[in-house]
C-alpha cells in the first residue's frame, strides 16, 4: 500500500492561519481539504495518508480525527497536545475516546518555532514525551538543523519513545552545503527509536529553480543514515505547492529512490509508515 506519510489541510473560514500572512505564502493562502487532495493522490498511486497538525490547537486535532473517521483516505492523524501540561495523559485519553480517536497515531509540536534551541531538553517537555509513549503514540520531531543537538540528546534519553523526524530537519539546501546538518542527522539515526520522513525538500531548495540533482545529496544522506526501513515518503502538501505540484513531489521522490531494490522502495512508499505509525488498514502495529 502506497502511503503519503505527511500532509495538511486547513480552512481559513473556520480557523485563521497567521503563518500564511507572509508574502511568499500567497500561493497557498486559501483553503485546502481532503476533496482537493484525493484526486491528486489517486493519480499518483497514493492509497492512504497521514494528516498532520498545522496549529497548536486541540480543536484542530479533534476536527482532523473526525475527518479521518469520515474519509478512508486518512489512515492516521498526527495531532497536537500541550506537552508541558500536567494533564497531558488525560488529554490524550480523551482524544482517543472521541470521534475518530482510533486514528490518532502521533503527536507533534512546532519545535522549529521555539526560540530556545534546547526546548526538547526541558524536564516538562520530557515528561510530556513519556506520556505520549505511554499512550502508544509516536512523536513527530519538527526541528531546524540548529535544534538537532537537543533532538539527539532527547532521543537518546527516551528510548521508550518512537520518534519520527519531519522533513529531514529542514536542511539548508538553498543556502549552503550539507554540513553540519548531515553529521548531526547521522548521529540522530544511530538511535534505533527514530525514523525519518523524506519530505519537505523542495521548499528548502531554490523554489523557482530546484532540480532533483539539488535534492539528491540530502536524500542520499538520509537513506545512508536511516536506511529505507526507517524512511517514509511524505508530500508536505499543500505546503509543497510553494515549489512543486503534488505530482512533481511524488515523481521527485521516486527518482531519488530509483536505485533501491523494489522491496526497499516499498518500505519508503508505505511499509515504514504503516509499521511505525501502526496505521489502520495499512499494516500491523509493531509488537
Amino acid at each position: 500500500m502506497r502511503i503519503d506519510a505527511h500532509h495538511h489541510v486547513w480552512d481559513l473560514a473556520r480557523r485563521p492561519q497567521p503563518w500564511l500572512d507572509a508574502p511568499e505564502s500567497t500561493v497557498i493562502r486559501r483553503g485546502f481539504g481532503l476533496a482537493d487532495l484525493a484526486p491528486l493522490a489517486r493519480a499518483a498511486g497514493i492509497e492512504r495518508t497521514v494528516l498532520v497538525q498545522v496549529l497548536p490547537d486541540l480543536t484542530e486535532t479533534r476536527e482532523f480525527l473526525a475527518l479521518a473517521a469520515a474519509d478512508d483516505l486518512v489512515a492516521g492523524v498526527v495531532g497536537w497536545v500541550d506537552l508541558t501540561a500536567p494533564g497531558i495523559a488525560d488529554t490524550l485519553a480523551d482524544l482517543r475516546q472521541g470521534t475518530g480517536g482510533a486514528s490518532l497515531v502521533g503527536v507533534r509540536h512546532l519545535v522549529q518555532g521555539e526560540a530556545d534551541p534546547a526546548w526538547l531538553v526541558r524536564p516538562d517537555v520530557r515528561r510530556g514525551l513519556r506520556a505520549v509513549a505511554d499512550a502508544g503514540l509516536c512523536y513527530d520531531l519538527l526541528t531546524l538543523p540548529h535544534q538537532l543537538p537537543a533532538a539527539i540528546e532527547t532521543v537518546q534519553a527516551l528510548p521508550e519513545v518512537s520518534f519520527v523526524l519531519d522533513h529531514l530537519s529542514k536542511p539548508p539546501i538553498a543556502r549552503g552545503g550539507p554540513q553540519p546538518w548531515a553529521g548531526r542527522l547521522r548521529e540522530l539515526a544511530r538511535e534505533p527509536n527514530v525514523s525519518c520522513k523524506l519530505s519537505g525538500l523542495v521548499t528548502e531548495a531554490d523554489r523557482e529553480r530546484w532540480t532533483v540533482a539539488d535534492l539528491r545529496p540530502y536524500a542520499e544522506a538520509a537513506l545512508d543514515a536511516f536506511g529505507p526501513g526507517r524512511l517514509m515518503f511524505g508530500s508536505d502538501w499543500p505546503v509543497c505547492l510553494l515549489a512543486a505540484s503534488y505530482e512533481q513531489v511524488v515523481s521527485c521522490a521516486k527518482e531519488l529512490t530509483d536505485h533501491l531494490e523494489p522491496h526497499e522502495r516499498a518500505q519508503v512508499f508505505g511499509d515504514t509508515a504503516a509499521r511505525v505509525y501502526g496505521l489502520l488498514g495499512a499494516g500491523q502495529r509493531p509488537a
